[in-house]
């Protein structure tokens, strides 16, 4: 039988001894990264930025590209085996430039995290007239690893991690309208349709790219205090998803949930070394561990956790991760043939 997550059939739980409580150390211990090239987007703050530095310290070489590369020299000041270059994933011709240069290092690349994104903006487009969530959580993606794709088949043995979000919950992958160029725009809904897609490009990503060692799983990191992800947020949002009371107050059971830098991190780095995934790819992963499958059907649902954690079938599934693919390729004009 074909070892793939198509449909969710490896999305199951593992032994894996960590909790929404782990921290980056606790993943880290053991692991030696020495030797390994490691590219993390957004990782100059954050929980990208406790990412690169707990890479670094395991002994990876980490490239950080970065939109400002004042502010990631200062925030990076003093983390050694860390390089900074310039790369802005809402603009194409930068994503480009920087996998030239990473490229002409002829470095393979053994490890890529996806962390940059931007969240619950006003409605903005990208020169391509691509919206700019889903052109910056999405689309920058595709064209990185696409474009990186040479560095990493050499690694003999590399994994792409796509830090998703629990967000993904929101909506489906709209293959009519991805754009919001015939439908009211709500941010909410670009978010959650960016982060499935997400979700499906590390599934697809995953199947295709196996046969070369490259395995590929997408996060939800948890609910992060302390990132400026929703500095653009307004508190009617929060009041939406449920997280803020009438009254404008976190609610309990949120502020509860919240998870330190340090836990949010976590996920990213165990989906990027853990022993435990050697022979699994394509799964979406939650708090060190493979999420739950959960269904938007009601009657298959775990009442208590529909939109608290896990994975929504839709982005799991075989049709839509194939037809996203092929509708990047022609939105975007980028082969990506592996």
């Amino acid at each position: 039988m074909e070892n793939n997550n198509y449909q969710g059939a490896l999305q199951q739980p593992l032994a894996s001894g960590f909790s929404a409580t782990t921290t980056v150390t606790e993943v880290i211990a053991g692991i030696d990264l020495k030797g390994k090239i490691a590219i993390v987007t957004g990782g100059n703050a954050g929980i990208g930025l406790e990412t690169t530095k707990t890479l670094a310290a395991a002994g990876a070489t980490v490239i950080v590209p970065a939109r400002d590369i004042e502010k990631a020299r200062k925030n990076l000041e003093g983390v050694s085996n860390v390089e900074i270059e310039a790369m802005d994933l809402a603009k194409p011709e930068t994503i480009d430039a920087f996998a030239e240069k990473f490229l002409a290092t002829r470095r393979p690349l053994h490890i890529l995290i996806n962390n940059a994104g931007i969240m619950w903006v006003p409605l903005q487009r990208d020169s391509r007239g691509f919206e700019a969530q889903l052109s910056t959580n999405y689309f920058g993606q595709f064209q990185l690893v696409a474009k990186l794709w040479p560095a990493l088949k050499n690694a003999n043995g590399a994994r792409v991690v796509n830090v998703s979000s629990l967000g993904h919950h929101m909506a489906a992958f709209n293959f009519d309208d991805p754009n919001f160029e015939h439908r009211e725009y709500q941010t909410l809904l670009g978010y959650g349709q960016s982060k499935t897609a997400s979700n499906l490009f590390a599934l697809e990503l995953d199947q295709r790219a196996k046969a070369h060692q490259v395995r590929a799983y997408s996060l939800h990191p948890g609910s992060i205090a302390g990132t400026e992800l929703a500095r653009d947020a307004d508190i009617e949002l929060f009041k939406q998803m449920g997280f803020f009371d009438e009254s404008g107050n976190m609610r309990p059971e949120i502020l509860a949930g919240l998870k330190t830098i340090p836990q949010g991190a976590a996920t990213s780095v165990w989906a990027a070394t853990s022993p435990l995934l050697n022979q699994i790819g394509g799964v979406y992963c939650e708090d060190a561990n493979i999420a739950e499958l959960l269904s938007d059907d009601p009657s298959l649902q775990t009442q208590a956790k529909l939109h608290q954690c896990g994975v929504m079938d839709y982005s799991l599934d075989e049709s839509n991760a194939k037809k996203l693919w092929a509708l990047t390729e022609k939105m975007t004009g980028i082969e990506f043939k592996l």
